[in-house]
């Protein structure tokens, strides 16, 4: 399994604008080959923001790579810049390959 994981340092304030611009949009994934999971996770307050963390689960590397470049993942990420006020910095993108699995 390969995962992706998205870390979003979000304004105070801010957290329910955040979770709708990602609870009403289209992701298309669940059409995307190698596709397996996508969490939407709020975390701690910290320093003047909230932390939140997207991860998406996929079969391999190549499926997430065949994703960036595919008309679906345009389609979900159109219009992702006009909600960037919403943030203190630019989402942190961090990429994990399996090493061990249990269950």
């Amino acid at each position: 399994m390969y995962l992706t994981m998205n870390r979003f340092k979000v304004k105070l304030g801010q957290e329910a604008a955040f979770e709708e611009v990602w609870t009403r949009r289209e992701s298309h994934l669940e059409s995307v080959p190698g596709f397996k999971a996508f969490h939407l996770l709020k975390g701690p307050e910290k320093d003047g923001y909230r932390l939140y963390a997207s991860h998406t689960a996929w079969e391999s590397e190549d499926h997430f790579r065949d994703w960036t470049r595919s008309e679906a993942f345009r389609e979900a990420h159109k219009g992702a810049g006009g909600s960037a006020d919403l943030y203190l910095e630019a989402p942190e993108l961090e990429v994990f390959e399996t090493v061990q699995k249990l269950g």
